[in-house]
């Protein structure tokens, strides 16, 4: 399959996954830009005495179609409980009071959901401390987490609030929240005539504004699963299906069960790779792919990669000197080799953001933990479902040729594959680090395959045995010695300018530097703003490079004075992260389009196309 080919049938399968998409309503819609909600902590007094309990809220204010959920979800809600996390001087206590009670708000999934909306408050109350000074102000700090969502998405909302108080003799009551805290009515009820008041306007809204349906639980999974099956297809995956196709195609006239175990071995290496990525993802907050922001591990996959590629391609064979090993630790090993081949699958499948996977993910955000490592579950089956499917339906293999040899010549060829893999790496490599370093890496590439071709040559079971025992120190020293050498330095990192490659084409779009400071001055001045959220390990973002060159996309872009950045992720950068995660997306591509006295952003499709890209540059003519 040559190069033009591999290309379009991606594309044709991306553009038609992406359709589909869109024609049944699974679409995902543009989040917002920052969340819609304020919090403030206010209080019964100015002045608190010591050891006398006072009342104390947390007032939530939500923007119009804005809400945020209660303490406990309900059975069957799906979304986020609302936490307080209390900073308070020593010795000073707090209770959370009982709650108003929440409900019925419109859902990111059509449907009604339980939450609070409007203006509420939430109770506590704070006993200070018996030696609490009189006379000294105190700061009362809260800690606001919660879940925020309108009828198309929902952000994480964190928020720290601050509150001064006199301690004095006796406390000293606080008019102006008097109505808030006063005997009657309680907290419960207060709520009830203050946050319900939004309540008539915001599902009438909703339902004015008819927006696209976003992501159920369900259609989210559905996502997940089609997005890892759509990754055996990117080029990052394929080569180590192509591995996989080889190994069936070896074993296709043996016994049944054998193969079903290779099967199975396979997706258990894909979903425990995916557990534990998923597990880190959520603890750490990072962005998917965001392992191949370091230079070393990109280094390591090339080397690994190229030794695999060596290996298929026959220039040495591994396990040839293990003599006298069994039948059934070579059956072990085999299994082995499926496991290592299911986890590097997911590996390398991280920087590939397909159609669907990025909506999956980026729902994983606001998502508790357990649903969350149930969509990373999804993607794991989708990516491991071709092979268990060859596996577990014996009539498919055996619909495969029978084994001969042919097979030598089928896989010397699918080393290509590889071959191609490292230099995709190489690519990748070159957009982080520059000069010597790019030159050290490439030729230390060489020196591993030297190692590999000595260990071929001399280190087999017929040589005698100085022979193979020179032979693999010789290997080792070649190898060790090039991943010394090759190993990137984390400060070597790239300093080329994109004004340096937009010299080469003077038609080009002139892309500046991403920066949250130079898109709020662009939206100031009334000026469009269009962002390439990108990196250079995603090879999506490459394929949707090829619109910029379109003549009549570049004149809209030049007609309308739109100001072009790109927000380089292909380094580690908290603040494009940040900026993903406020957008709804945890994965590039991401391109957004600002419109002059539009707040939202407007969210192209994962997949870019002249007509996608020339309709959003449309809307600035309305």
């Amino acid at each position: 399959m040559n190069r033009r080919l591999f290309l379009s049938l991606t594309t044709l399968l991306l553009v038609t996954a992406s359709a589909f998409a869109q024609n049944f309503g699974l679409d995902a819609t543009a989040a917002p830009s920052q969340p819609k909600v304020v919090a403030e902590l206010i209080s019964a007094v100015k002045a608190a005495a010591p050891g006398q309990p006072f009342q104390a809220a947390v007032k939530l204010v939500h923007a119009k179609e804005h809400h945020t959920y209660g303490k406990v979800l309900p059975a069957g809600i799906v979304g986020k409980p609302t936490k307080l996390t209390w900073t308070l001087p020593e010795g000073w206590q707090v209770e959370e009071l009982p709650w108003p009670p929440t409900h019925q708000v419109p859902s990111t999934d059509g449907a009604i959901s339980e939450g609070y909306d409007g203006t509420v408050y939430l109770p506590v109350k704070i006993t200070p401390a018996a030696s609490a000074a009189a006379g000294g102000p105190v700061e009362l700090k809260v800690k606001v987490s919660a879940l925020v969502c309108d009828p198309k998405s929902c952000m994480p909302f964190i928020k720290e609030t601050t509150l001064k108080l006199d301690v004095a003799a006796a406390p000293v009551a606080n008019e102006a929240n008097a109505a808030v805290f006063g005997a009657s009515p309680a907290p419960e009820k207060k709520a009830a005539e203050t946050a319900p008041a939004s309540k008539p306007e915001v599902v009438k809204t909703a339902a004015a504004s008819a927006p696209q349906p976003a992501m159920s639980l369900i259609n989210l999974l559905l996502y997940a699963f089609i997005g890892g099956l759509i990754l055996n297809i990117m080029p990052c995956v394929f080569p180590v299906l192509g591995i996989k196709v080889t190994s069936v195609v070896q074993q296709a006239g043996e016994d049944r069960r054998k193969v079903v175990l290779h099967g199975l071995a396979y997706t258990v290496g894909v979903l425990l790779s995916f557990w534990v990525l998923g597990g880190i993802a959520i603890a750490l907050n990072k962005g998917w792919g965001s392992q191949l922001q370091s230079p070393a591990f990109n280094y390591f996959l090339a080397a690994f990669f190229l030794v695999f590629a060596l290996n298929m391609a026959g220039l040495f064979e591994i396990g040839t000197s293990a003599i006298g090993v069994g039948s059934d630790l070579q059956a072990k090993g085999g299994l082995g080799g499926s496991f290592f081949s299911g986890l590097l699958a997911a590996v390398v499948a991280t920087p590939c953001s397909a159609p669907f996977l990025g909506t999956a993910l980026g729902a994983t955000l606001a998502l508790p933990a357990a649903q969350s490592m149930l969509i990373f579950t999804l993607i794991g089956l989708g990516l491991a479902s071709p092979f268990l499917l060859l596996s577990v339906f014996p009539g498919l293999i055996s619909a495969l040729p029978r084994p001969g040899a042919w097979m030598e010549s089928f896989k010397q060829g699918m080393s290509f594959l590889l071959f191609g893999t490292v230099g995709f790496m190489l690519y990748v490599l070159t957009n982080q680090i520059e000069g010597l370093p790019v030159l050290f890496a490439m030729l230390s590439l060489v020196l591993i395959a030297l190692g590999c071709w000595i260990y071929g040559r001399w280190a087999l079971p017929h040589k005698p045995a100085r022979t193979q025992h020179v032979a693999r120190l010789l290997a080792l020293l070649a190898v060790g010695g090039g991943l010394w050498i090759g190993l990137p330095d984390a400060s070597a990192t790239r300093t080329h300018t994109e004004a340096a490659v937009n010299s080469k084409d003077p038609d080009a779009l002139h892309w500046e530097t991403w920066s949250p400071e130079k898109v709020a001055a662009l939206r100031a001045a009334k000026q469009p703003v269009y962002i390439d959220f990108t990196a250079s390990w995603c090879w999506t973002c490459q394929v949707n490079k090829r619109v910029y060159a379109d003549a009549s996309l570049r004149a809209l872009f030049k007609k309308h004075k739109v100001a072009t950045l790109k927000a380089d992720w292909s380094d580690e950068n908290e603040t494009i992260r940040l900026a993903l995660e406020a957008l709804g997306k945890r994965a590039v591509p991401v391109n957004v389009l600002y419109i002059p006295g539009v707040e939202e952003p407007f969210i192209l499709d994962e997949l870019l196309t002249v007509g996608n890209v020339t309709a959003a540059l449309k809307k600035l003519e309305k």
